[in-house]
């Protein structure tokens, strides 16, 4: 039976020509996982957002909705609040209390169960998710992964039908983001629970979808499963197929064939199979292209630095010594809660030392890890207006071209994706024309193949002499496009080195591509390394 059905729906936005969803048809079975994926803007949270109406935008409609066989506007708003379930892409935007064992019971507090139920439920999905550790904690005490995990138990103690996840591991470190997705599969095949989720970083969640539906500007482009949807984007050369997992991508830039590999695993039994368990002669890429060695001159240098966010808090940062090139691309990976995005509020001077120095030679830029903070107008357009003189503001076509929001600026800035919400405040940030750029989590809600051009642009600032350190836990996007990588851990780096050297050591800060071949290609990292070392050895 379909707990969802979509007929022929369509949505359009107040004031647009063009609907955000086109006579969409589609139906999601109970117990079903589906994953619906889609480059920024095709209207992914548009759809599931129709799904769960008191987060519906406002806009106008056509077709029609079905929850369990009712028009979805049918069903009482109890019955829509405890089985339809939703998760947000920012862990603290669902958070309304002050302690975990509080958020556990509120929404069954707000639906009026009865207190030995509370307690029951409660205690139940603590265990389930392993909460009991940190049950009567603080919320603002957890880590970014606690509080998504969180979000997630106190939607599943009101027992819902169908779970909806929006991006919900965009802001989380590669273990934290494996581990809630292993949850997510669990609900789903422990308790029958029908999961649709959205996601822009693939490699983790295709493998655990029954099905996968791609929309592409509005309409529905595949619908099939992940096997073959994967094929029907390759086939298709769709800009989508650059976020297909690293094994799907090998194996398709090396033959062809049914039997694709989704996972790690698959991919390694295949390199093993194509070897036939013998290591290949040419094992390690040989660098063809030496990037230039940036300036010696420091742009950025922090000696011993201590901080913490008030008297008698622990230490956030804990004797952080940093140097960083101009010129320099450096990338700062690591857990969430680690200390990352203090480190950048104290080289942006937003926060400072208590102990040690930071010398910065030129003059800075932040794009902040929640891109909403930067907007402050009406539009889009008035919003990158904001920071420029009067007789400039032909730079903003400039811009707007650059970051690909040319048709967005007459938008308000709240109306817009997450992936065009980064876009846009990346223009405005580079608006203001830094020689040393901070990037907090910047391709987070990107599409796969909007990062090529992020990274384009990237390119172009450091050619340009302009020094960017990023925080990220894109680890793929990291090791294409760094010059260096370090770990922060626990308040401080505690290894770094040129991007290859970097990644080719490591068990989980690594790539996918690296986990899956370097038995038999040590330094290879990236896709296109693994690629060119089996064109090189042929079976």
């Amino acid at each position: 039976m379909a707990i969802f059905e979509l007929e022929q729906f369509s949505f359009t936005y107040p004031n647009e020509t063009e609907p955000a969803l086109n006579h969409v048809s589609m139906n999601v079975d109970e117990g079903e996982f589906l994953l619906l994926c889609g480059m920024s803007g095709c209207g992914k949270t548009t759809l599931l957002r129709q799904l769960k109406p008191a987060l519906t935008p406002h806009g106008t409609h056509s077709g029609i909705i079905r929850f369990s066989g009712r028009p979805l506007q049918d069903w009482d708003l109890r019955t829509q609040a405890a089985q339809i379930g939703f998760v947000m892409q920012s862990p603290e935007s669902q958070i309304v209390t002050d302690k975990v064992w509080h958020e556990l019971s509120f929404g069954l507090e707000s639906l009026g169960f009865d207190s030995q139920i509370i307690r029951l439920r409660t205690a139940e999905m603590a265990s389930f998710f392993g909460i009991e550790a940190w049950f009567e904690k603080d919320v603002s005490g957890l880590s970014g992964g606690q509080k998504q995990l969180l979000n997630l138990a106190s939607i599943m103690a009101m027992q819902p039908r169908v779970l909806l996840l929006d991006e919900p591991t965009s802001q989380l470190d590669p273990i934290a983001a494996a581990d809630f997705l292993a949850s997510v599969k669990k609900i789903n095949t422990e308790l029958g629970v029908a999961v649709i989720i959205v996601e822009q970083r693939l490699q983790d969640v295709f493998a655990l979808a029954d099905r996968v539906v791609v929309l592409n500007k509005g309409k529905i482009l595949t619908d099939a499963p992940p096997r073959k949807a994967g094929a029907d984007l390759i086939e298709k050369r769709h800009p989508m197929a650059e976020a297909l997992p690293a094994p799907m991508k090998i194996f398709c830039g090396v033959q062809s064939g049914p039997e694709c590999p989704i996972t790690v695993r698959d991919g390694r039994k295949w390199l093993n199979n194509r070897f036939h368990e013998k290591k290949p002669k040419q094992n390690q890429i040989q660098e063809t292209y030496v990037k230039p060695m940036p300036k010696k001159d420091a742009a950025v240098q922090l000696k011993d630095c201590w901080f913490s966010y008030g008297k008698g808090y622990p230490d956030v940062v804990k004797n952080l010594s940093l140097n960083v090139s101009k010129g320099e691309l450096f990338c700062i990976l690591g857990g969430n809660g680690t200390g990352k995005t203090t480190a950048l509020s104290l080289i942006a001077g937003l926060n400072k030392p208590y102990r040690g120095k930071i010398k910065v030679n030129g003059r800075i830029a932040m794009l902040p890890q929640y891109p909403q903070s930067l907007f402050l107008k009406s539009t889009v357009e008035d919003d990158l207006a904001e920071v420029l003189p009067p007789d400039e503001k032909k730079q903003i076509a400039e811009i707007a071209k650059l970051v690909e929001i040319e048709h967005l600026l007459h938008r308000h800035p709240y109306d817009l994706s997450g992936g065009e919400q980064q876009r846009a405040a990346l223009g405005k940030v580079l608006l203001t024309k830094p020689d040393i750029l901070l990037l907090d989590e910047p391709t987070k809600g990107l599409d796969a193949f909007f990062k090529i051009t992020f990274a384009a642009i990237l390119d172009k600032l450091i050619t340009s002499g302009i020094t960017v350190i990023m925080v990220s836990h894109d680890i793929e996007f990291c090791a294409e496009h760094a010059d260096t990588c370090a770990l922060f851990f626990n308040g401080n780096l505690v290894a770094g080195g040129p991007a290859r050297e970097f990644f080719a050591g490591n068990s989980f800060y690594t790539t996918a591509a690296n986990r899956m071949a370097r038995d038999w290609f040590p330094n290879a990292v990236t896709n296109g390394d693994v690629i060119a070392l089996c064109r090189k050895n042929p079976e």
